[in-house]
Order: C-alpha cells, then structure tokens, then sequence
C-alpha cells in the first residue's frame, strides 16, 4: 500500500467539517446576489429572498425542490445553454435528470444517487448549485474592481478586530524591509555633512494629528479567549453552588412524599378491611333487588307481548270502529294496572331500604358495644 493511500485512509475530518455545507452555503448566495438573482428569480416567481441557509438544512421540501429547480434552471440559462423552466405537475425525476446532464457537461461529477436532490436540501444540492453559479459567473465575464481603501480618519468608537493582528504583523515586516534598506543605503553612500530637515515643525506636527488615528489598532477585550475561559469557570462554580442546595431540598421532598404515599396506603388497606363485609352485604342486597325486579316485571311483559299481538293481527280491520275502542279501553286498563305495579314496586324497594337501614343501625351498635353483628336480613 502506498503513503498516499494510507494518509487518506488515516484522515480524519476535523471538528468543522460538519459545518462546512452553511460555509458553502452563504458563498453560493453571494453568487447568486452577484448574478442578480432578487430581480430576475425572485420578483418574477413573487417569491421571498433565500435565508443564509435554507438549502443546508432542511423546512419544507416541497417548496425547497420548487426553488432547487427554479434557480438551477435560471443558472444553467446563464451558462448560454436552453433549459426550459420547470413547472408544478412537471415529473421531479426527468427534471433531475435534465439538471445533472446539463451539470455533468459543465464537468461536474455525480457520486451521489438522483434522489437525494428530490429532498431539495443537503449537501449535494449546495454542491451542484455552486458549480452551476460558478458556471454563470464565468459565462457573464463579471469584472472586479480594486479595493478602494478610505484616506480619512476613522470615526470614534471604531474598531479594528478581525485584521488586528494581520495589521501589525504587516507593519513589523515593513519596519523591518525597511532598516535592512536604510542600512545598506547608508553604508553604500554616508553623507558628508549632517542632514538636517527642512520641514517646518508645525506641519510635522499637523501631519502627525491627521495619521495618528490610522495607527492606532484598538482590540475589544471580549474577543480574548481568557475572558471567555473566566466565565465558564464562574458559571461552572454557580451551578454547583446552586446544585448543591436544590438537590438537599429534592431529597428532603422526595423523602416526605415517599411518607405521605406509604401513609395513605396503610389509611387505605384499614379502610378496605373495615368496610370489606359491608361491601359484601351490598353486594348481597344489590343482586337480591335485581332478581325482585326481573320477577316483578317479566309478567308485565308477558302482557304487553301479547298485547302487542294482538294489536297485530286486528291491525287490517282498523276501519272498524268496534275493536278500536275495545283497544283503547285495553290500553286504559293497562297503564291502569302499570301504575299499580309501579306502587307496589316502589313499596318494595321502601320495604327493603327500611330493611337495610335497621340492619345496618344493628351492625353499628353491635360494633360499638363489642358484639359481632347479626345478620338478621
């Protein structure tokens, strides 16, 4: 095995690369701001600008498969080649296959399955939308100007942050350039007589007021990594410190809800052996009250069956008046004796709560006088 192959099979990628699709991400927005992408994409389609990284993570696929293909469309229209712009009901596949033919001409490698574009987020469409911008960018020959660095002062409360350091080891390499220059100058040609300027102080004095401002390099201290380094430390101790109290307090509450449970399991264990032959005797007296009424009401409805046949059998002589009223007084006659079952069947059940409640008078006193109960129902 050669040393190439084993260093790519020992590389290990490095903590950023899993945010390396948002970097990738923001440069292809640059891009597509640069190819004028808000007037010609967005105003004619009525849609609202991209975010920084709406293609690197995943919303809404629909809408995000819709805009993939709109922009990828747009661009390769940009390159100079025809592709007509897809539309709603148009089949997601061909339209993807279309895209990768046309990115496979402009070279670009496809080592990924189609189906991962029709996700309209992710890696691969980052990829082949920035290969695609790049494309146009070269195709619409976009010139760049030099930078145009301002000659004033800079206001107060500016700040130099991110070139601090760059600035100053710049300044050093030319300090350095140009004593190794002033001393060669001055050995190959020494003056004769001592040098003496003719500038007038005060314009020196003018001259310096108006570029000490550009020399001053000012770094915001809460870019130093110690005062970040500080505060965690702070934070750590704050949240120990305020563990340690709130879990003495878990403890103590956990322990007196564990007393609480076990006290209203025991309440509950008395009560259930207690109250156990009274539920019983409910029981008892519950089934004995259903049997009275299933007796009690099964010859009513033997009556109202055969009432109600022959109800059915004189139903084709309803012209006839004469069975008419004899129904009629037979129905009377039976709400008549339904009314009296009715009383006796309330009698009954007043009969057997008077019952119940003696027995259970009984019971209490035999309880608070010592003596068993008496089942005397």
């Amino acid at each position: 095995m050669s040393e190439e192959s084993r260093r790519s099979e020992d590389y290990e990628p490095g903590p950023g690369a899993a945010y390396t699709l948002f970097v990738v991400m923001e440069e292809l927005l640059d891009k597509l701001k640069l190819l004028n992408y808000e007037e010609e994409v967005l105003r004619r389609n009525n849609v609202k600008s991209l975010s920084r990284h709406y293609f690197a993570l995943p919303t809404n696929p629909g809408e995000q498969f819709f805009m993939f293909t709109t922009i990828a469309a747009w661009l390769i229209n940009k390159t100079g080649c025809h592709f007509e712009q897809p539309q709603e009901y148009d089949d997601p596949n061909a339209t993807v296959s279309k895209i990768l033919k046309e990115f496979r001409n402009f070279g670009g490698i496809v080592d990924f399955p189609p189906l991962k574009l029709k996700t309209g987020s992710g890696e691969n469409v980052c990829n082949v939308l920035d290969r695609l911008a790049e494309e146009a960018l070269k195709a619409t020959c976009i010139s760049w100007k030099r930078p145009n660095y301002p000659t004033e002062a800079p206001e107060e409360g500016y700040f130099i942050e991110d070139i601090a350091e760059f600035s100053l080891d710049r300044l050093e390499e030319e300090i350095t350039v140009s004593l190794k220059n002033f001393g060669d100058l001055s050995e190959s040609s020494k003056p004769d007589n001592i040098l003496e300027s003719c500038v007038d102080a005060s314009e020196w004095k003018l001259e310096t007021e108006r570029v000490l401002p550009q020399l001053k390099v000012t770094i915001r201290s809460d870019k130093d990594w110690r005062v970040h380094v500080e505060q965690m430390h702070q934070h750590k101790d704050g949240i120990e410190s305020s563990l340690k109290d709130t879990k003495g307090y878990l403890n103590r509450l956990q322990d007196e809800i564990s007393a609480t449970l076990e006290k209203v399991g025991s309440r509950e264990k008395n009560i259930n052996t207690q109250m156990k032959h009274l539920i019983q005797e409910y029981r008892v007296a519950q089934s004995q009250l259903s049997e009275v009424r299933r007796i009690i009401t099964r010859p009513i409805a033997e009556e109202l069956d055969s009432v109600k046949q022959e109800m059915e059998e004189k139903g084709s002589s309803i012209s006839d008046g004469a069975p008419l009223v004899k129904i009629k007084q037979s129905l009377t006659k039976l709400k008549q004796e339904i009314i009296q079952m009715d009383i006796r069947i309330g009698l009954v059940e007043h009969t057997l709560l008077q019952a119940k409640l003696k027995e259970k008078s009984n019971m209490t006193r035999d309880i608070y006088s010592g003596f068993p109960p008496q089942n005397q129902f």
